[in-house]
């Protein structure tokens, strides 16, 4: 990949990926403006401040904008104003029939068509749908090149800096390779192709890992029934170097933004096409089996049924590193306690107890201020996201607490001989 001269770039949208987008791209010489139509979260990156949790992002930002070659808006009219490329990182929710919900993309496009400079070329960074390049091509009447993120929250700015490969598709090659270009300052590799197959590998790659994910946390319920410790499985496997050690790490499902709606996606896609997808089927279907056993366990380890007990729960988000619950898979477990009628009361480091007592996916869940207090009078300690810090706490501390210490592990995070001796009863995810 050579490295060309600096660029004008707008980033539409300052979520995920728009903002470590907006802040990389500042890092490696570009001049960018990003826009965020939320008042609030316009204040906060005005004032400064990430309205996100990830790791290196406030620093990133605060660089570009001390360089003078970061600033926000609060509209995207405003931002495509003059520049030269213009990256659309809006949401894609899923929709009721499993598809891309192209709302925002639609809006965003129609929004900025009017105001795109001559020449501007329009970069699809969200993740979308085959075909939603040509539905921006009509929209806007700018080129538009395919350009999806592979970035995990947690280490969305370290997958930025130093992404496995940069993929970008376009009718026009010379127009893919520019927006390459303005990558050039990662090092990875370059993949130029057409528009259907780079939004394709952005789904093919997410179904991948879910695939990976559905297969350990299977594997873990085959563990416990043969008495094996799928741990020392997984570090069987993951020596062999065509299967590797990312994403074999078993417990209570996959979550977050990514994953859950974006291989429902894939499957509607394969649907329209006429086919029918089978094995993509069964992953979704084991990620709600894996749920379910986590319930299972801790209605187990309460005598039978939660109905009428307090339940501990240790984290919300769907990972360790974000502050994102969409999707969670901590946060469905947690409901389905709820509706099996246990009161939980739930720590996690990024949530606040005074919104939380708003928020529509934590209806029924008291949140509390230490992971301690959410111990007081509980039954069964279910731990649900893999927090670094949750290692650290007093186990027995946490067990005095409990009207009766048993504790779910289900991101196998404790020792079991440790939480033993700290008076817990233990149970995990596929192991002994």
């Amino acid at each position: 990949m050579t490295h060309g001269a600096p660029s004008t770039v707008a980033v539409i949208g300052a979520g995920y990926v728009g903002l470590p987008t907006a802040g990389v791209l500042a890092r490696f010489g570009h001049s960018v403006v990003c826009a965020e139509r939320d008042p609030g979260r316009l204040h906060q990156l005005e004032a400064g401040r990430s309205p996100i949790v990830e790791a290196g992002l406030a620093e990133l930002l605060a660089e570009g904008r001390a360089a003078g070659r970061l600033r926000f808006v609060g509209s995207a009219a405003e931002a495509v104003e003059g520049v030269s490329f213009v990256f659309l990182c809006v949401d894609t929710p899923q929709a009721d029939d499993g598809s891309a919900d192209l709302s925002a993309v639609e809006a965003a496009a129609a929004e900025i068509a009017p105001r795109l400079a001559p020449g501007a070329v329009v970069v699809d960074k969200s993740t979308v749908p085959v075909g939603t390049a040509t539905l921006v091509t009509r929209m806007t009447g700018a080129v538009v090149v395919s350009n999806p993120e592979f970035l995990r929250e947690g280490t969305a700015v370290r997958d930025s800096l130093r992404p496995d490969r940069i993929v970008v598709g376009s009718s026009d090659q010379d127009a893919a390779r520019r927006v390459g270009e303005l990558f050039a300052g990662t090092g990875a590799p370059l993949i130029v192709t057409d528009t259907v197959t780079a939004e394709t590998i952005k789904y093919a790659s997410n179904a991948f890992l879910a695939t990976k994910l559905s297969f350990v946390n299977s594997l873990a319920a085959l563990c416990e029934s043969l008495a094996a410790d799928v741990r020392d499985v997984a570090l069987g496997m993951g020596y062999d170097r065509r299967i590797g050690f990312d994403f074999l790490r078993p417990g209570p499902g996959w979550g977050g933004s990514c994953l859950p709606k974006d291989t429902a996606a894939l499957l509607h896609i394969a649907g329209a096409a006429g086919y029918d997808f089978p094995l993509l089927g069964a992953v979704i279907a084991a990620n709600e089996e894996a749920q379910e056993r986590v319930l299972a366990k801790v209605e187990a380890a309460a005598g039978g049924s939660v109905a009428g007990t307090t339940v501990a729960a240790w984290g919300l988000t769907f990972k360790a590193g974000t502050d994102d619950r969409r999707s969670s898979p901590a946060v469905a477990v947690v409901q389905r306690l709820v509706r099996s009628g246990a009161a939980v009361r739930a720590f996690d480091p990024t949530v606040d107890p005074t919104a939380a007592a708003r928020a529509p996916d934590l209806a029924g869940v008291t949140a509390c201020l230490s992971a301690y207090e959410a111990c007081q009078d509980a039954v069964v300690l279910v731990v649900l996201t893999e927090w670094e810090e949750l290692r650290s706490l007093d186990l027995e501390k946490a067990a005095g607490a409990m009207r009766e210490p048993a504790m779910v592990d289900a991101r196998n995070l404790f020792d079991p001989a440790s939480a033993r001796r700290a008076g817990f009863a233990y149970d995990a995810i596929g192991r002994r």
